[in-house]
């Protein structure tokens, strides 16, 4: 009898999972994977966009990444009927699961910050989160003379926290490059309390953003944009000529309706296991889940590598014993060919050190080098000659502590 593992959601963690599971599980596994359409973008190529870096091969199609005995079906989703363990496709189709992951990622969502998508929208306000936008940002920058830049971050949790730092570091580096900095004013705009989540790498980025005469507005909780003002709860304003903003990230619709997400719509999952709270059959993976990590392709990367390993002992009648430690690791560009390497899981925060090799690295922890921008530029390829097809890479889901200076345990 044919058992079912259907996916919903093609990105980079769905297309992943059901690469590995189809070398993994025997023919009496049908595998299916759902999406609304045919285009995988590479949304780290995004940020270079704005500082015209290329848009070609940035986005290709999922079918060219799903391996042969996997089904891809291009429909949205209706809802997921976890009591019947059926996907209602918005065509009226249904697919039936023995085991459900929901891939499905997260979403922008503009339109929850009132004025946002107001007249100023792409004339003055950008983001740099999808191609669209960033190609726009791209024309607005070449036609900028100075003013006041202001980079926003809306709330979290987003995709890849450190890419609106990213794109500060950038743009001061551009800004310099077209000798346009000495007549703009650059602002970071974040409600948390200081640059970044962890509190090492907070202050190691922090000290950068101080270095390039970048002001931070921290704790700011936007209420509403005001044509070209960003207003926040506590009445605070920031005047702005240009805008990059970090809109709202929300999850799928189809999971709010299925009554399995929370109050933004990503599943609520076992941090380690990543099973629903609401149903032992169905799993979340990536930027689906609400698991307290960074929203980024490494901890996609890591996390699919935890759960088809459980899956795999699932399909046998095994219990899991697999569990993921909430590792990522993220290439901060800085600017200047230089980028920062971060690494840390759910109990430690980054540390500085190497990577991923003790003393030899050859990528350096919390420090710019040449080397972790190359590592960056080269992860390209990677993507999608080696990560998406799911072939085996050196490196462990699990984070390890080789090469990393404790400052709690060293002088």
């Amino acid at each position: 009898m044919t058992r079912h593992i259907v996916v919903l959601g093609a990105g980079t963690a769905g297309t992943m999972l059901v690469n590995e599971l189809r070398r993994r599980l025997d023919d009496t596994w049908a595998i299916t994977v759902v999406d609304r359409d045919d285009e995988h973008p590479y949304q780290l190529g995004f940020l270079f966009v704005p500082f015209g870096g290329p848009t070609d091969g940035l986005v290709r199609s999922r079918h060219a990444f799903v391996h042969d005995g996997v089904e891809l079906v291009l429909e949205a989703v209706d809802r997921v009927d976890a009591a019947a363990r059926e996907v209602l496709l918005l065509d009226g189709r249904l697919l039936p699961y023995d085991y459900l992951v929901i891939a499905s990622g997260s979403c922008l969502r503009p339109d929850q910050t009132p004025g946002m998508l107001g007249d100023e929208w792409r004339r003055t306000i950008f983001d740099f989160y999808t191609l669209d936008g960033a190609k726009a940002l791209a024309e607005a920058l070449r036609g900028f003379r100075g003013g006041r830049l202001v980079v926003h971050v809306t709330d979290l949790p987003i995709k890849c926290p450190v890419a609106p730092l990213e794109f500060t570091f950038l743009a001061d580096d551009w800004l310099r490059r077209h000798r346009l900095r000495d007549s703009t004013s650059l602002t970071f705009v974040t409600p948390l309390d200081g640059a970044f989540t962890k509190p090492i790498a907070s202050e190691r980025l922090g000290s950068m953003l101080v270095d390039r005469d970048v002001a931070v507005e921290a704790d700011f909780l936007v209420e509403h944009v005001d044509g070209r003002t960003l207003v926040s709860y506590d009445g605070r304003e920031v005047p702005f000529d240009l805008l990059v903003t970090v809109p709202v990230h929300m999850g799928a619709e189809f999971v709010t309706r299925s009554g399995l997400g929370d109050e933004l719509g990503f599943v609520r999952v076992d941090r380690h296991t990543l099973q629903s709270t609401a149903d032992p059959r169905i799993f979340a993976v990536g930027d689906a889940a609400d698991i307290p990590t960074s929203k980024a392709g490494s901890v996609a990367h890591f996390s699919v590598d935890v759960l088809v390993d459980n899956l795999v002992e699932l399909a046998a009648g095994r219990p899991m014993t697999h569990s993921f430690d909430g590792h990522a690791n993220c290439f901060v560009e800085s600017g200047d060919r230089k980028a920062l390497l971060l690494d840390f899981n759910y109990e430690t925060e980054p540390l500085p050190g190497t990577f991923p090799a003790p003393y030899v690295g050859p990528m350096s922890l919390l420090k710019e080098t040449r080397a972790n921008h190359l590592g960056k530029l080269a992860f390209r390829w990677v993507y999608w000659n080696v990560l998406l097809p799911g072939r085996p890479m050196p490196l462990s889901p699990t984070m390890s502590m080789a090469g990393k200076k404790d400052p709690a345990t060293t002088s």
